[in-house]
């Protein structure tokens, strides 16, 4: 669902997809190719939201702020199932994993990766291409070329995803039985660890 707030209609380009069961509110402006899940609640009420191109905000995110405040999710900045942001601007295809928080004015630098459930304190500021991960989060080692390939494969998936909504996304009523030509869905993305074993091989 989208919302006005005092005045505020978020802006979305018309190339993205924001989920019916999503919430943006407000002062928000969505670039192009961005992906909004289900769940996620993008509230502009209090000050304003900027998603960059290539942005995606998964399933039961929330990014919202203290008043008057504004923030940026760079270019291709992936926010992973659950996280929170709040108040925090993050770099140009960073990741933020499953369940992390991010608070007020802390910073996100480009092509970080935020490790699932870490908590990065207020106004922390990290630099580009760093490891974070714990609670409190810290930076434990840089970034390869090889990880931000990985990571930068995944985030085009989603970049695609919007597209694949809009030609294919529709309600329906369940089936009641497996069909026999159910199709199979094909293996194309491995996750960070089958990556690192194939590698290794």
């Amino acid at each position: 669902m989208i919302y006005s707030f005092k005045g505020h209609i978020p802006v979305i380009h018309e190339s993205s997809f924001v989920h019916p069961l999503a919430a943006v509110t407000g002062n928000v402006i969505i670039g192009k190719n961005c992906y909004i899940g289900p769940g996620a609640a993008i509230r502009g009420d209090w000050g304003e939201i900027i998603l960059e191109d290539g942005v995606n905000v998964q399933e039961n995110c929330t990014v919202h702020m203290f008043p008057g405040k504004s923030i940026v999710l760079k270019e291709s900045a992936h926010v992973g199932h659950g996280a929170i942001i709040h108040g925090a601007n993050l770099g140009r295809n960073c990741l933020i994993g499953m369940n992390s928080v991010i608070m007020d004015d802390a910073e996100i630098g480009d092509e970080c990766i935020v490790g699932a459930m870490s908590f990065v304190k207020a106004e922390e500021k990290f630099p580009k291409r760093k490891l974070i991960v714990g609670n409190p989060a810290k930076a434990i080692k840089d970034i390869s070329d090889e990880i931000i390939a990985w990571k930068t494969a995944g985030t085009r998936l989603y970049q695609q995803l919007p597209t694949d909504c809009h030609e294919s996304l529709r309600e329906v009523e369940p089936l009641r039985e497996i069909p026999a030509n159910r199709p199979k869905q094909e293996d194309f993305y491995k996750t960070l660890e089958d990556f690192r074993k194939e590698k290794k091989e």
